[in-house]
């Protein structure tokens, strides 16, 4: 009798089992694949990185060797993050002075405008100084897994404007790593390893897995490469992380990220701390090691982007933030700019800092699916819109002697004036056999600068596009169909849409946007997923009709 009740017992136990997996298996399979990256790329502990050393002794003095060059990324960081733009988090006690401090000694670009809405676009736009379109990087890659799953993640009847999923294109969409820049693309990192520097890239990369594709194969000597994306174990005591119920992706990044990384393609292994802080000793580790020969720093980080996660001493750090999310959120800002203070203070340390170019931005606007409503604050728009809060970005540089102390540059600035800038500064040759749609900046930062001559700006996800020319600013949509046109000299925060008050400039703006991209190949891969994207509120906000919405292509 006991045997046949354990029998019974155990039976129920395994249909409970069996149901439970069958419910939840479009969740186990599809979701979820965390697991199958860890069967395929198993994590060796932490170990040094066996960055390659320069010279012992230098060649030239400093003052006579190229410039170096380091550009620092932030991912998904706001203007208003920064305190230098906007204030951001500074009365919480989390001021940016070390970003701060580039543009006090430097420029600060109050017109500095990322490449794109969203990542992969706007890093291309950085390392080609081409508009990434040219080339056919249109949009950015999305992991298979999150097309398959994304209906049933958005599966929210509450939710105004549907997502739409083009599944037949989903299922013939190459595989997440095979999608990125093509080789045939000259990087900054390629321009200035031919004329003789050591490059280095370090963090985030989003151009592309496959071996030609990586930084190794784009001109980079070496690189210590993110492989997934968390910023620290999930169950790490050192790691306080703040998870967003409300928003679909991320749920999606929390079973599937890891906490690895590689160095030159080798394999997987685990960072020795916090991303920021993890990436920033290494980054010192690499100046030091290279600071006798010229040398190109391309420093990636991860942060600001989700999931939320800060370092357990940043968090600690700011008690006065009640709000648990918002104070996650601004320890991982202050990681970032204690990242800066380092680097600049090595730079200082090692007698560099006088002919070292610093460049720090983002990648592009903050995202409304954070749920913190002032982080582009006064712009409108997110993180994969073509507003300004999408696209207006922390921009300021540095270079002792050559850019003067404390200029505010007022003029429209984009990630694809980086490459010509550096290369004009390195004494290179800019490629002729292509077309390099950015500017060199130089000649207008100096003591005696030079006027700039007024030039458009573009941006494309597919039918959603947008373009400034001077004063004016065009949105085009598809989904929903409307124009939107702002004078950005009276309303820099694009509140009054003139497009029916100024057909003609309208119309002229909308040829002038129709002859850039008439002549543009097509994308390199197809978008399946189009995503609602409310422009003046949080995702987490209550919708209504009246509101204002776009949507984003990939």
């Amino acid at each position: 009798m006991k045997l046949r009740k354990v029998l019974t017992v155990s039976a129920a136990v395994l249909v409970g089992l069996a149901a439970l997996l069958y419910v939840n298996r479009l969740y186990l399979l599809k979701y979820s694949l965390g697991w199958y990256t860890d069967i395929l790329h198993p994590r060796e502990a932490n170990h040094p990185v066996p960055w390659m050393a320069g010279p012992d002794k230098a060649k030239q003095p400093l003052a006579q060797r190229p410039p170096n060059i380091i550009v620092i990324l932030a991912d998904d960081m706001g203007i208003n993050d920064v305190s230098t733009h906007g204030g951001g988090h500074t009365a919480e006690g989390v001021p940016t002075p070390n970003i701060d401090a580039i543009a006090r000694e430097g420029v600060r670009f109050d017109q500095g405008y990322a490449g794109a809405a969203v990542c992969t676009v706007s890093r291309a736009a950085l390392m080609t100084g081409r508009y990434p379109w040219r080339f056919g990087v249109e949009f950015t890659p999305t992991p298979g897994a999150m097309a398959r799953v994304a209906g049933m993640l958005y599966a929210d009847p509450s939710r105004l404007h549907p997502l739409i999923i083009d599944t037949e294109k989903a299922e013939k969409s190459k595989d997440f790593n095979d999608l990125g820049m093509p080789a045939s693309e000259i990087t900054v990192a390629e321009a200035l390893q031919a004329h003789g520097y050591h490059t280095m890239h370090i963090g985030k990369w989003h151009l592309g897995s496959t071996p030609e594709m990586r930084p190794t194969q784009q001109g980079f000597d070496e690189s210590l490469f993110m492989e997934s994306g968390l910023h620290l174990p999930e169950n790490s005591p050192d790691a306080v992380n703040s998870k967003q119920d409300f928003d679909p992706i991320d749920k999606f990044l929390w079973p599937n990220m890891r906490f690895g990384v590689s160095y030159n393609s080798g394999t997987w292994f685990e960072p020795a701390k916090y991303l920021a802080d993890y990436y920033t000793d290494e980054a010192i580790n690499a100046i030091k090691k290279n600071k006798n020969q010229p040398f190109f720093m391309y420093l990636a980080h991860w942060g600001v982007h989700t999931p939320l996660q800060a370092s357990k001493q940043d968090y600690d750090a700011l008690a006065n933030i009640p709000d648990h999310r918002r104070r996650v959120y601004a320890a991982m800002v202050r990681s970032i700019d204690r990242s800066v203070g380092r680097v600049l203070q090595t730079l200082r340390d090692e007698g560099l800092e006088e002919n070292t170019i610093v460049i720090f931005t983002s990648d592009n606007g903050a995202p409304g699916y954070i749920g913190l409503p002032d982080v582009n604050k006064p712009y409108r728009g997110w993180k994969l819109t073509l507003f300004e809060g999408g696209l207006r970005v922390p921009y300021v540089a540095k270079w002792p002697g050559h850019i003067a102390p404390g200029t505010q540059y007022q003029h429209p600035i984009s990630n694809i004036d980086i490459l010509p800038t550096v290369a004009a500064a390195a004494g290179v040759t800019l490629p002729t056999d292509r077309v390099i749609d950015g500017v060199n900046l130089l000649p207008f930062l100096g003591a005696k600068p030079a006027t700039q001559a007024p030039r458009p700006l573009f941006w494309r996800d597919g039918s959603y596009r947008a373009m400034q020319d001077q004063k004016w600013k065009l949105i085009v949509s598809e989904r929903p169909k409307k124009d939107w046109l702002f004078n950005l000299a009276a309303d820099p925060t694009e509140r009054q849409n003139l497009a029916s008050a100024q057909p003609q400039k309208l119309a002229q703006m909308k040829a002038q946007l129709d002859a850039h991209h008439a002549p543009m190949p097509p994308s390199q891969w197809p978008s399946f997923l189009e995503m609602p994207v409310d422009i003046d509120k949080t995702l987490d906000q209550h919708h209504l009709p009246a509101d204002e919405y776009t949507y984003w292509n990939n």
